[in-house]
């Protein structure tokens, strides 16, 4: 499917390249970096020349790009450009052109044992570590020992985890993290609201144990039958490989053998009954053509009990202005000139409080004056312990046959950066 990987700097150099197949050459790189790279007109992450496909990521000023001549699926073929960034992370930390420079005899084991002749094949980190090592280099006895032991498990039931895993304190950690998602108009509309979410979880479990997982009793994910009351309506999910599917259709349970360590259990998104953190009230107005005047109340949509911390709220002025009056009952409002907006900060805020801003920006007068384009206010936030989505853990419950003691931790995050606009 995927007929060759590349690895570009900023520049359009080349600094890791694999060919799976036949039907292109090396050579077909610098179509990609007189086309793509050296344009500035390239939009889309998919580029169609004759009958050659290249689908690019972008990263710190790098391009992973996979070369296909096949009609291929792209959602896969970016899936496996996005966990090769995942595995690096996973390896070296950063992934930037200093740390491919300096690991690029890692990459090519790593890449090649995740792609058999263009067709991606087993990429769990945990698997991939017990045999692709930066540490060093073992006896030759152990070295057969630990071979055996990594056949089994690439090829095992459990692919994911192996069996003699232990741990003095057993633990299991879930994060249900959200990222919301927000376009409201000046009139007050929404006019569009959704939440990206995923479940990450730490396992430090010993064994092989198996895990049950509990969600919403009203969780609805298809479409026909939408419309219960209170019902938290999913769309787009997508599970672990460990999971067991035919359980979570039937009882919207998920049970599984978890791998061992950090993973993603569960993403997915919701568009309908969609629970908006903070509500922005702004009243904007252009006194002639030397001044504007703002306004703005922040509301909370969340109990006393939680808050929201590090609230950021970027309010643009116009391209003229010289300076900005502003008057903040909490946190502090600066006015940053380069980028024309006001950076408005709080570090932390209550349930059922409000906060407001009033300010006056102060413009030059032109000659030829130009409307104003408005941009809409972009505000960033975390709240913890808050699913914009409704999305709750009912129970999370470990057995293994030692039949040992395990502690459990759940947490929620909801947060918004950079997606989160109002409009004035």
């Amino acid at each position: 499917m995927i007929s060759a990987f590349f690895i570009f700097n900023q520049k359009g150099e080349v600094l890791i390249s694999r060919l799976y197949r036949p039907d292109v050459r090396r050579s077909i790189s610098d179509v990609f970096r007189i086309q793509v790279i050296s344009s500035s007109d390239v939009r889309s992450p998919i580029i169609t020349l004759g009958s050659t496909s290249f689908f690019h990521v972008r990263i710190n000023n790098l391009y992973l790009v996979a070369v296909t001549k096949n009609n291929a699926n792209a959602a896969l073929v970016f899936e496996f450009c996005y966990r090769v960034i995942s595995i690096c992370k996973s390896y070296f930390g950063k992934v930037d052109e200093e740390s491919v420079k300096n690991n690029f005899v890692l990459i090519y084991e790593l890449i090649d044992e995740i792609n058999d002749f263009g067709y991606p094949q087993n990429s769990e980190i945990d698997t991939l570590k017990t045999y692709i090592t930066t540490e060093s280099i073992v006896s030759s006895q152990i070295a057969a020992e630990e071979s055996s032991k990594i056949t089994t498990q690439a090829t095992g039931a459990t692919s994911w985890r192996r069996g003699d895993v232990k741990y003095k304190k057993n633990e299991a950690f879930v994060d249900v993290v959200e990222t919301v998602n927000l376009s409201m108009s000046a009139k007050g509309t929404v006019l569009r609201a959704d939440v990206d979410g995923h479940i990450q979880m730490r396992a430090y479990l010993s064994g092989t144990p198996e895990c049950k997982f509990g969600l919403n009793d009203k969780l609805v994910i298809d479409k026909s039958e939408r419309g219960a009351i209170d019902a938290v309506e999913l769309d787009d999910c997508r599970f672990h490989q460990c999971v067991r599917l035919n359980e979570f259709d039937s009882t919207r349970t998920i049970s599984f053998v978890p791998p061992d360590g950090e993973f993603e259990l569960m993403t997915y998104r919701a568009t309908t009954n969609v629970k908006l953190p903070l509500r922005v009230i702004a009243t904007v107005n252009e006194i002639g053509t030397t001044q504007v005047s703002y306004v703005l109340v922040v509301k909370t949509n969340f109990g006393n009990k939680l808050s929201a911390t590090n609230v950021v709220l970027r309010i643009p002025t116009p391209l003229n202005t010289t300076s900005v009056d502003c008057k903040v009952q909490n946190g502090k409002a600066k006015y940053v000139p380069e980028e024309n907006v006001v950076v408005w900060k709080v570090p932390r805020v209550q349930g059922g409080q409000e906060l407001s801003f009033t300010a006056t920006a102060h413009l030059t007068s032109t000659t030829h004056r130009q409307v104003w384009a408005r941009p809409p206010i972009d505000v960033d936030f975390q709240v913890l312990m808050f699913t914009s989505s409704g999305l709750i853990v009912r129970f999370l419950k470990v057995f293994e046959k030692s039949n040992y003691h395990s502690i459990k931790w759940v947490r929620y995050l909801t947060k918004a950066s950079g997606s989160y606009q109002i409009r004035f």
